[in-house]
């Protein structure tokens, strides 16, 4: 197969970014920041469920989850629920199999003069900074890629769904819809799998609705923020297209 005509050069550019980004974000989410005093606020002091001192701490996947919200929607929009559905499906494969592969870069035995390193003027052990940064517990793993999943699915059921009922009019109502009741499924999954389900944890089911609503409060923040950006990418596929093939290619992908 070459890539020769403007959609199949499209198609892999997206799927690139789709599927890089979804990575990306398994690998960054280890760390945990502050979103009220990453913008100069004060942190929130917010009690839900019987849950105190709950502010916005984020996992710091949610850098590239609005690459991912972007990709899902346009693809969906031109090639439609079966490259949506067949991408999703690959992702979670290549993010199984990268954490195999970490996995296993874990049990090399390392260097000797590699352990002990001096950054910023404190000595660090390498291996252990490694294992902590990159050895994410399985339920852990486990949830998030089976939230991953879930989530795709759901967003390319609900988008085409509700392009049945508006048509090609209203992007917004389409792409917004489907990423806001997707990311609540996503949101409560991945903490429900990982902190509920797994043994080494005991949150309850307050914490786990608690944790859950304030994490999906910051994406559907983001969501409705990036809807103008949807709409810019857009402009700039069609332009890219032309109207008569990018009309083709949103009624082939209507058609699912």
């Amino acid at each position: 197969m070459t890539f020769k005509n403007k959609e199949s050069r499209l198609l892999l550019v997206l799927g690139s970014f789709f599927v890089a980004n979804a990575i990306l974000s398994e690998f960054i989410g280890v760390k945990l920041f502050s979103v009220e005093e990453t913008l100069g606020f004060n942190k929130f002091d917010i009690n839900l469920f019987g849950v105190p001192n709950l502010s916005f701490v984020m996992s710091a996947g949610v850098l590239t989850w609005p690459i991912i919200f972007i990709m899902t929607d346009i693809i969906n929009e031109y090639f439609g629920v079966k490259q949506v559905r067949f991408l999703s499906i690959l992702t979670s494969i290549l993010i199984a199999f990268a954490f195999m592969v970490v996995w296993g870069s874990m049990h090399l035995s390392a260097a000797d003069f590699w352990v002990h390193q001096n950054i910023n003027g404190k000595d660090l052990n390498m291996n252990n900074a490694f294992a902590g940064i990159f050895g994410q517990g399985m339920w852990i793993i486990v949830g998030s890629i089976i939230a991953f999943i879930v989530g795709q699915l759901a967003d390319v059921l609900i988008f085409h769904r509700i392009k049945k009922i508006t048509g090609e009019k209203s992007l917004w109502l389409r792409a917004t819809g489907s990423t806001v009741v997707s990311q609540l499924i996503d949101s409560f999954v991945v903490i429900f799998i990982a902190f509920y389900l797994n043994p080494q944890y005991h949150y309850s089911w307050q914490m786990v609705a608690a944790i859950g609503l304030v994490n999906y409060t910051y994406k559907f923040i983001v969501a409705i923020l990036m809807t103008p950006i949807l709409y810019v990418v857009h402009a700039i596929i069609d332009g890219y297209l032309g109207k008569d093939l990018a009309r083709k290619l949103t009624e082939m992908a209507g058609r699912g």
